[in-house]
């Protein structure tokens, strides 16, 4: 009798979890951006404009923690709590625990007041100033800073306009630099000046780059696996709450982007993607010739093997053109966003990452 009911019990659970599946799955999706994200205590430091500085509360004492602080620098458009997802899934947490002192730019979501803000503007005004705020919280001279995809353009950008400013290290993450590499990038094809016309199309736009541009450009690089694919898998694992939890804090992240101020986007067709300025030399910001080979602090390139956004090839010279003499390269099998926050993250690339950084992040004697 108990197996029978035991039987009948598991088959009514069946019957319970297929017919209620379609209604599940859909209030997943309905309610991701209900999710909680960026849960890492945290204080706003400074602000300038729309550009917050944050600080995370440290979780190891102070005579445990490394000397030099680390500052995150996102792309400017999406949302950062990539780096800080959920609590146990968590780049930012996990670099507290490592004992380092973090602290994140957060870029702010631009309005028409900011149509005129330039790419340059990002590395050659907002980073200095957020870079001395860090000083002078933390009380030390130098910072390592860590840039994501277009962030680590900024701090490239920042690293070779002040060479002798207080950069400790430098760690960039697939970093879209060497656009002469326009294999396996439908983006660099989509954006070629021969069909493009970067002016007419920005001077139409009002000021911003919407929301819906950026995040359906992204999504039609895989189009079958962004529009159909990911809702496939979410129908598979939403009988496993942590999995269906893990997909609504991704699914927010990738509908809750920022506009881009429709000037940035066209100096970065003009002059990063078209030119290849910052590559070829020929870069000037506020009268300045840009050259990456003036960056001579330690440098780890972090590239994603199945990178779909920005292709190996792009990332791959930054060994070439910096002056440093301590550069690592490594390529992580996974993804442009799975290298920071797939599964295998925070057993892959965080250690990594701490571990590198932690070697070079001891104060100087004398």
């Amino acid at each position: 009798m108990t197996d029978r009911v035991a039987r009948a019990a598991g088959a009514a659970g069946r019957a319970w979890r297929a017919t209620t599946r379609p209604y599940r799955t859909w209030r997943a999706i309905s309610t991701s951006f209900q999710t909680p994200v960026g849960l890492t205590p945290r204080e706003k430091i400074w602000q300038l404009n729309k550009v917050r500085l944050y600080h995370y509360e440290p979780r190891v004492p102070k005579e445990d923690r490394h000397p030099v602080p680390l500052l995150l620098v996102f792309a400017a458009i999406n949302r950062p709590f990539l780096l800080d997802m959920r609590p146990g899934n968590s780049f930012v947490e996990f670099m507290l625990d490592e004992g380092f002192d973090v602290y994140l730019i957060d870029w702010g979501e631009s309005g028409p007041e900011d149509s005129e803000m330039r790419v340059d503007d990002y590395g050659a005004e907002y980073v200095p100033r957020a870079v001395r705020r860090v000083q002078a919280h933390a009380g030390v001279d130098e910072v390592s800073m860590l840039g994501y995809c277009l962030g680590a353009l900024i701090v490239l950008l920042y690293g070779a306009l002040y060479p002798d400013g207080p950069m400790k290290n430098m760690i960039l993450l697939t970093p879209p630099l060497d656009m002469s590499h326009r294999e396996g990038s439908l983006f660099t094809h989509w954006l070629d000046k021969r069909w493009f016309d970067v002016d007419s199309f920005t001077s139409n736009l009002g000021g911003l780059l919407p929301t819906g541009a950026i995040e359906n450009g992204g999504k039609m690089l895989k189009a079958v696996a962004n529009y159909v694919g990911a809702y496939v898998n979410l129908w598979d694992r939403i009988d496993d709450a942590e999995q269906t939890r893990n997909w609504q804090v991704m699914h927010r992240w990738v509908h809750d982007g920022v506009p881009l101020p429709a000037e940035a986007f066209r100096q970065w067709v003009h002059d990063y993607l078209w030119a290849n300025a910052l590559v070829e030399g020929k870069h000037v910001v506020k009268g300045h010739r840009v050259d990456l080979g003036d960056i001579t602090v330690p440098v780890l390139n972090v590239l994603a093997k199945f990178d779909h956004i920005v292709p190996n090839a792009q990332s791959l010279p930054v060994a070439e053109l910096v002056g440093s003499d301590d550069v690592t390269t490594e390529v992580v099998h996974a993804g442009h966003i799975g290298i920071m926050a797939g599964g295998k993250a925070r057993h892959v690339l965080w250690p990594a990452l701490s571990s590198w950084l932690g070697e070079r992040s001891v104060r100087e004697e004398g």
